[in-house]
Formats: C-alpha cells, structure tokens, sequence
C-alpha cells in the first residue's frame, strides 16, 4: 500500500454535552449501533484498503480509546511491518503535555511521517460514521495531480451546514474556494473532514506552519495555501455522519436501525470491525417483546423494547415501555418504566414508576452512572 493513515481523535468536545464530559469520554470513543465506537468506522476503512500503518492521536478523555484500541488484531493490525500507534501529548518529548491543534498534533508526532517510506498520507476524523474504499481516493488524486484532495459531500437544499468546512468548486473537480463554518454560503458542498496528501509535501507544511506559531491543518494549512497549492474534490456518495451534536449521535444510532443502513456495515463485504467483547446471549423472557431494535448480548429483556438501540448488559424490567432510545452498557430499567426518546449513559439506574419522554429533535439525556431515587 501507498499510504499510512492518520486519524485525528482530539477527544474535548462539549457539543454531546454530558454523553463527553461527565463521562470523560472521547467523542471517536462513542457507542454505535449496539456494538461499535465511532473510530471502529476510519480505523476498519484503512485497513480494509489495505492501510496497514495506521496512527491514531488523542488527546482528552483517552482511556476508553485506550481500552478499546490494546489490541490492534481486531482491524488485522498486528503485524511486523506496519501495525497500530496511539499517540498523545503525553508520549512526546515537548514541555507542554497538550496539542495546541491538529497540525501542531502532527507536528508534535513527525517522526511518525519521517520513518515511513510511504507516498501518501490519509487523514481522517475520528468521529465520522462511513465507511470508504481508500484506494479509488488514491487513485483519483494521482490521476488529477492534486497537492491536497478533500472528500465531500453534497448536501440536501435547506439543511444546515454552518457547522461543517464548506468549499466550492468547478466543472473539473477543481477547489476554488474553501471557508471553515461559515455563517452563509451558497455552495452545497460540505468538507467530510477526509483529505490525501504527499508525505514529503506534509511533513514540509508542518514544519513551516510550526515555525509560524500556526497550528490547525484545515485553517492554518489549508485554507492559507488555497491558492498555492492545487487542492482537489472528491466526491462520496456514500452513508456518511458526524457525531457533531446530540441530534446527530441520536439519529446516527437510529440510522442502524434501517436495514439498508445496518446490512451495508455489518454485512456488505468489507465489514467494520470492532474489538469483541465476551457475552453470554441476550435473554428473552417470556413477557418481552421486542420490535425493530439492536439489542447487545449480555442483555435480559422483560418488558417492551421498540425502535430502539440496547447495549451490552442492560435489564429491562417487567411492565417496563422503551421506545425510539439509546440504553448503554449496564443500565437498569426498573418495573413500571417508560421511556421515550431517551439516551442512558453507561450504567445508569432507574426507580420504579419512571416516566421520562424527550422528543425526536431533543431527547432525554441521563449521564454516566445517574441513579434516580
């Protein structure tokens, strides 16, 4: 393979609100679809185009990334030459134990980029939901001579895209101009975070944009040498989220509750891999019923579960309504409960006779180990 890939999973997001800061959670460490994290997505992308050096850089709330990366044979990374590397400001050797941006997290790692004989470079977020063959991006980008290429998307007319990198291009794919969230714009073209750069071509902007006190890479490298350097468009039509938001994080799980969606990610050949974990069986008891849900092993179900997302080792109790939510690993729903448009955090604990109802744009969220009285 011509490229090592390079995942930027920064970690200190307050957008998903308790679900990141009472948990203490990455947000590239966020449950999805009963069974996966969000890094599962980027990490089972490049190895299944054949990425086999994959560095992956944290810095807040990492353990859980940590934990859920200690072994790299999940996504086939175990291996003499290549293989899996987590790096944080701590592992460095500069004074300031904290990244100051994603260039400056490069930069700080450069050694990464200046031992690998490899072309090119794929860099992408750690809180994306896709999943993409690398090798058309490569293609695509020596055959249109780019310096940097950046996957896009086209959206929807009306939808809200002010919280996304936006560019603009012409009729041969071509980026004429990029802006970083802006308030208005008339192109439609929203950046996925996802870009292919020459190795050598990277290492030489981190280092200038270093001795420049600059340290972001999309506004401090890319934006800044927009018309220097030849920057390219390709184009994704694939699924694809960013966990950006609660709404999003809460319709990204409900996604994997549409069969297209879910067969395309669990059955569609290559799959998403994810590190697995050792449950006994979900237990149906004879009052359960359950209707277009996940639910996760480990689990016991009692009462009725609809359109719903249950993690691992989670107890729905008896009389007990569960509709259009998210249970996280170890919760437990006491008797006479309903809950609708909700999010558990991990381990949360209810009393009997819990009533709790959010809505589809705004739903309930419970953090981390909350137990109601």
């Amino acid at each position: 393979m011509k490229a090592i890939g390079v995942i930027l999973a920064g970690g200190n997001n307050h957008r998903l609100e308790s679900l990141t800061t009472i948990s203490g959670r990455a947000v590239a460490a966020m449950p999805i679809g009963s069974g996966y994290r969000a890094i599962d997505f980027p990490l089972s992308s490049m190895s299944n185009s054949d990425i086999n050096k994959i560095a992956v850089i944290v810095q807040f709330n990492s353990s859980s990334l940590y934990d859920h990366l200690s072994s790299s044979k999940w996504w086939n990374l175990g291996r003499k030459r290549g293989g899996l590397f987590i790096f944080s400001p701590y592992s460095s050797n500069y004074e300031n134990p904290i990244y100051r941006g994603t260039a400056n997290a490069m930069y700080q790692n450069l050694k990464f980029f200046q031992r690998s004989n490899h072309e090119y470079v794929i860099i992408s977020s750690g809180d994306a939901i896709y999943k993409m063959d690398f090798n058309d991006l490569i293609k695509y980008h020596k055959n249109k001579e780019n310096d940097i290429t950046i996957v896009y998307k086209k959206t929807e007319d009306g939808e809200d895209i002010r919280k996304f990198g936006v560019i603009s291009i012409d009729e041969d794919e071509n980026i004429t101009d990029i802006e970083e969230k802006p308030l208005k714009t008339d192109s439609r073209n929203i950046s996925l975070g996802i870009y292919i750069i020459e190795r050598k071509l990277l290492i030489e902007l981190l280092e200038t944009a270093n001795k420049e006190n600059r340290h972001d890479f999309v506004n401090d490298i890319i934006i800044r040498y927009r018309k220097v350097l030849k920057l390219g468009g390709f184009k994704f039509d694939g699924y694809w989220s960013t966990l950006n938001s609660v709404n999003a994080y809460y319709k990204t799980n409900m996604d994997f509750l549409k069969k297209d969606i879910r067969y395309f990610f669990t059955k569609e050949y290559p799959y998403i891999s994810t590190k697995t974990r050792d449950e006994p069986p979900v237990k149906y008891n004879r009052d359960a019923i359950v209707k277009n849900s996940i639910v996760s092993g480990g689990s016991i179900i009692d009462g009725t579960v609809e359109n719903s997302v249950i993690f691992s080792n989670v107890y729905v109790g008896q009389n007990v309504t569960v509709k259009n939510s998210i249970l996280m690993s170890g919760s437990y729903i006491s008797n006479d409960n309903i809950l609708e448009n909700v999010i558990l955090d991990k381990n949360v604990k209810t009393k009997e006779s819990l009533i709790l109802k959010g809505e589809e744009n705004n739903p309930v969220i419970v953090g981390k180990d909350h137990i109601f009285y």
